[in-house]
């Protein structure tokens, strides 16, 4: 099987050297340059026959790695050796078939094993928020595996402590849950919730036998495909295979507030999930009123108000949070995961006092977790992210690539609405999106569908410039004319 190694260097070279070697070549590497400050700062004469013997070190480690590692580099992969690996290796449950095998990013553009350079507006379904191989990211990246990449939740550590700060200190959160994705966060979400809702059954004089535990949630939402998180996804395709789910949850229309007030219920319902905008369902973003009402009707039933802003959260919607798009509503907990690490694997759960103080040591955890590797990358998304001018831009180019859009596919018989909030936008037409799809990957831009396949959804890195929106617009609307008839 391909595996990939990483290039070696000359200081790879050096450091695979015997110690004596080293020591000797190190002496040699500082007499020499003493000797060029004597002369001025001249560079040495042999400088050129050492960076060739160097070379020469180099060449026989990285083939002979290559070899031992069946490695190689990423303009020199076997794209129908990679697709019979993946298809007779791995778990087939994603449908790949015959799609590019990707080999190297930049910024917004992506380039398969055949040298094709792709737009990349789905940003590995809206996770790769500061774009591909982002100098930032891989500075934060290489310093802390030299230093420090897993311990446990034993121990404290600096990067994960200093992130939940600036996580809580950001949004209406006191306290933060780390895990390693959306769907844990949500299932963190479930936990947290339930035992909420024991204590406060004990103090109402109630048994914890007799405490909430119902949720509601709502039609076209998606939560993820663990067992707890799944019982909450609307879609009856992703549930089916796998019923029956976790009992007790309620499906109610996304923006009916009277539904809502049917099926939200003192003493029954301990949690009422939603998504500010809803991403897998279709990209609907919710009405504030509605979210207002909802805040409402938890205060009364003493449900807590669980956002999942796992794809609309951190700068998506050009709010640091989706929640804060909407005034008077906010969340008792909130989940986020994909775009905060750039790509590494990380979720969080932040939520307030009154759910944080119900829980004991012991009472949730994660090996991985909150580990200082992830979290330095975290560290160093977040305070870009979270600066206002790179939140305006993600606004402005939002609202250019929905104003662009709507203008270039006026009249085409097929288009019902472009709607969106900043940076998470949806293209709905009446009949199958796929076809559009096809067109513009073919035409080099990666786009992808949301809710019945009907829906066109853009989810760019959120460093996406105007140039690259409108080469978008221009892709899809030349697709959508040619390819949707």
């Amino acid at each position: 099987m391909t595996r990939q190694t990483r290039a070696f260097d000359d200081d790879d070279a050096t450091t695979m050297m015997p110690t004596t070697t080293r020591t000797r070549t190190r002496t040699m590497a500082i007499t020499t340059t003493a000797r060029a400050a004597a002369r001025g700062g001249r560079a040495p004469r042999h400088r050129a026959r050492v960076g060739t013997r160097r070379r020469r070190c180099v060449e026989p480690v990285r083939a002979f790695l290559g070899g031992l590692f069946g490695g190689s580099s990423a303009t020199n992969v076997d794209a129908d050796a990679v697709r019979k690996n993946e298809r007779e290796c791995v778990l087939q449950t994603y449908g790949r078939g015959e799609t590019e095998v990707m080999v190297r990013g930049k910024g917004c553009k992506l380039w398969d094993a055949e040298g094709r350079e792709f737009l990349d507006f789905t940003a590995g379904i809206a996770v790769n928020c500061l774009g591909h191989s982002d100098e930032g990211v891989a500075r934060a990246m290489s310093a802390q595996a030299r230093t420090l990449v897993h311990t446990s939740n034993l121990y404290h550590t600096e990067p994960m402590s200093t992130l939940a700060r600036k996580l809580s200190s950001t949004s209406f959160a006191d306290k933060v849950f780390f895990c390693n994705s959306g769907t844990e966060a949500n299932e963190g979400a479930l936990k947290f919730a339930r035992k909420y809702a024991k204590s406060r059954a004990q103090a109402n004089g109630k048994s914890v036998e007799d405490a909430a535990y119902e949720t509601v949630s709502f039609e076209n939402g998606f939560h993820g495909r663990t067992m707890g998180a799944l019982s909450l996804t609307w879609k009856e395709g992703y549930r089916a295979p796998f019923a029956p789910g976790l009992p007790g949850n309620t499906f109610t229309p996304y923006g009916d507030l009277e539904a809502a007030k049917n099926v939200i219920v003192k003493g029954k319902t301990c949690a009422v999930f939603i998504e500010p905008v809803q991403g897998e369902g279709g990209i609907y973003p919710a009405d504030a009123e509605f979210l207002r009402g909802l805040r409402k009707l938890c205060d009364e039933a003493d449900a807590l108000l669980v956002y999942d802003e796992v794809q609309c959260g951190l700068g998506r919607t050009g709010k640091l949070w989706g929640h804060q798009m909407v005034q008077d509503a906010e969340p008792d907990i909130l989940t986020v995961a994909k775009p905060l690490a750039n790509g590494l694997p990380i979720g969080a759960v932040l939520m307030k006092d009154k759910v944080a103080s119900v829980m004991a040591p012991g009472d949730h955890g994660s090996t991985f977790a909150g580990g200082p590797l992830v979290c330095a990358v975290a560290n160093e998304v977040f305070d870009r992210v979270s600066t206002p001018a790179f939140l305006q831009n993600v606004a402005d180019r939002g609202n250019e690539l929905k104003s662009s859009l709507a203008e270039k596919l006026k009249g085409h018989p097929h288009l019902v609405e472009v709607r969106g909030a900043g940076l998470l936008v949806g293209v709905q037409f009446d009949v199958p999106a796929a076809p559009l799809v096809k067109a513009c990957r073919d035409a080099g831009l990666l786009v992808i569908t949301a809710g019945k396949g009907n829906i066109l959804r853009l989810v760019p890195p959120l460093i996406v410039t105007s140039a690259e929106c409108q080469k978008a617009v221009d892709v899809i609307a030349r697709c959508a004319f040619d390819s949707l008839k």
